[in-house]
C-alpha cells in the first residue's frame, strides 16, 4: 500500500524523536562533559529536524528550504562494529555508535527518497539524507581525532 505524504512524513518526524532519544540516553550515560556536550548538541539537531519537517507537513517551507552541501565519507562507521555504550564509554565509542546511528539514518532517508519519482518530497528527502550525512562526518572526524591524535611528530 503506497503511504500518502503525510505518512512519509510522520514516519521521518518519528525517526528524529527517536534519535533525541538515542542521544540524550547516551548523555545520561557517559561522563565525559566534553562527549555529552558533543552529543547534546547533536540531540538538539535533531530537534531541529523534527522541527522542520513538522512545518514542512504544514506547508511552511518548499524542498529549497534544505541546502545540499558537500560531505566527506569517511566510511568509518561501514568498516568497525558499532560499540555498546555504558558509563564507562569514552569519546571514541560514543562518536562511533554516533557513526553509525547518522549512517543508518542516512540511508533510511536516501532510500525513502529513492521510492519516489522526482518530485519536490524526494528531493526534501535526498536533502534530509545529506543533513545525515553531515552528522555522520562530523561525528567520523570527532572520532578518528579521539581515536588517532596527532603526535609532535606528524
Amino acid at each position: 500500500m503506497e503511504k500518502t505524504f503525510a505518512e512519509i512524513i510522520d514516519m521521518a518526524i518519528q525517526r528524529e524523536v527517536v534519535a533525541y532519544d538515542f542521544y540524550m540516553d547516551i548523555y545520561h550515560k557517559v561522563q565525559d562533559e566534553s562527549v555529552r556536550d558533543t552529543v547534546e548538541f547533536i540531540a538538539k539537531e535533531e530537534i531541529k529536524h523534527k522541527e522542520f519537517l513538522v512545518g514542512y507537513r504544514a506547508g511552511n517551507f518548499g524542498s529549497d528550504a534544505l541546502r545540499m552541501a558537500d560531505v566527506v565519507d569517511y566510511k568509518i562507521a561501514e568498516y568497525l562494529e558499532e560499540p555498546e555504550i555504558d558509563e564507562e564509554s569514552g569519546s571514541q565509542e560514543v562518536y562511533l555508535i554516533a557513526s553509525h546511528r547518522e549512517a543508518k539514518s542516512h540511508l533510511f532517508y536516501k532510500e525513502l527518497a529513492g521510492m519516489h519519482a522526482d518530485s519536490e518530497l524526494k528531493t526534501m528527502l535526498l536533502k534530509m539524507a545529506n543533513e545525515e550525512l553531515k552528522h555522520k562526518e562530523k561525528m567520523e572526524y570527532l572520532y578518528s581525532n579521539t581515536a588517532f591524535p596527532q603526535t609532535s611528530g606528524g
